[in-house]
């Protein structure tokens, strides 16, 4: 498996040896000896594994949880392909508030390893399967995110050069607060 870190610490994509022949492929999705090897931290404390199915368009995110149950993931698309966005949440990081975009297809089996201290999101570019791991159990009551649209950000999306006109994206996520917003309740959360 070939590791290559992202432009912002922690963030690390994952390339496997597939092996195809007449019959198909085979690839390793996860090894607890290489992992620990590559330096992934609680890589191997997986907790929970989640899936999900979006018809093309469709944008789920940017959700995070806070401390002490923030997760990290390891992320990928099984069916499809998907532009894969993160936002570094950490207040003490000098990248803190910047993003970073990945596409991640299945033909290629790519993955994204994505620390606690990040938003995640993701837009399907066609139809897609997307399964995580994660580090720690979902928890209501620390769930948060940031609006995807917000130009604060300054993210795009790319949808456009996808044939998107407009994504699908969910009750939920069309009310998660904006930068400004999101930063006055990280400000509350560290000084309860």
């Amino acid at each position: 498996m070939e590791f290559r870190p992202g432009q912002l610490a922690g963030l690390i994509e994952l390339f496997p040896r597939i092996f195809e022949d007449e019959r198909g492929f085979f690839w390793e999705s996860y090894n607890e000896k290489t992992f620990a090897e590559a330096n992934l931290p609680t890589a191997c404390q997986f907790v929970q594994d989640n899936h999900s199915w979006s018809k093309k368009g469709v944008l789920r995110g940017l959700h995070c949880q806070h401390q002490p149950h923030a997760q990290g993931k390891l992320v990928r698309c099984t069916q499809g392909s998907v532009l894969d966005v993160v936002v570094d949440i950490r207040p003490d990081s000098p990248t803190f508030g910047q993003h970073e975009k990945f596409l991640l297809t299945a033909s290629r089996g790519n993955m994204l390893w994505v620390p606690g201290g990040f938003a995640h999101g993701f837009v399907a570019l066609e139809e897609a399967t997307f399964m995580y791991k994660c580090t720690n159990l979902y928890n209501k009551a620390a769930e948060s995110g940031l609006l995807w649209n917000d130009p604060a950000l300054g993210i795009d999306w790319g949808l456009s050069e996808y044939g998107i006109e407009a994504p699908t994206v969910s009750a939920k996520d069309q009310i998660l607060p904006n930068w400004e917003e999101f930063k006055s309740l990280l400000g509350t959360l560290q000084n309860s």
